[in-house]
């Protein structure tokens, strides 16, 4: 499968993000996440707690990496992405232009969706929950193809959709 093809699967059936965050004194920290994807340019959307650690590591230190990752029932249908990017806190205007696919995404069940989904005002200051966008600059994948040769797990750098 090319490599665009598994990056596009990649993003598509991950159902949460591993984020990768360092304090402002240093400190790392990791946080599984749901998440919701943006193309053109690659941003992904999280919503969390101002106050969770991650979010006060952002606010701290915008550059993060993370990773994504898929199953399936043979070892040869795992695949995976590492990232790294920028994060930031969404305006107010982007809270509300993102919503419905936020929610769409996190909350594919209509039920659960109308059940969980929380209004604009409550994912925006002075409220304690917000989203949050993760800015894309690099990713990669596992490099298959070398794996399967010799069994050493290597990343190749893919081209940003």
């Amino acid at each position: 499968m090319a490599l665009a093809s598994r990056l596009r699967r990649v993003l598509d059936e991950a159902k949460y993000l591993s984020l990768a965050t360092v304090s402002a004194e240093g400190e790392p920290w990791s946080a599984v996440l749901q998440y919701a994807v943006l193309r053109d340019p690659l941003r992904l959307l999280f919503g969390s707690a101002v106050g969770s650690r991650h979010s006060r590591h952002v606010a701290a230190r915008p550059v993060v990496s993370g990773s994504l990752f898929v199953t399936g029932s043979a070892l040869t249908e795992v695949d995976g992405a590492q990232f790294s990017g920028t994060c930031r806190e969404l305006t107010e205007d982007e809270v509300r232009t993102h919503h419905a696919a936020f929610y769409d995404a996190l909350l594919p069940d209509e039920a659960s969706r109308r059940e969980y989904t929380l209004p604009v005002e409550a994912l925006v200051a002075p409220a304690e929950h917000r989203v949050y966008q993760v800015t894309v600059d690099r990713i990669w994948l596992i490099d298959t193809t070398t794996w399967i040769e010799d069994r050493i797990d290597r990343r190749v750098e893919v081209p940003l959709p």
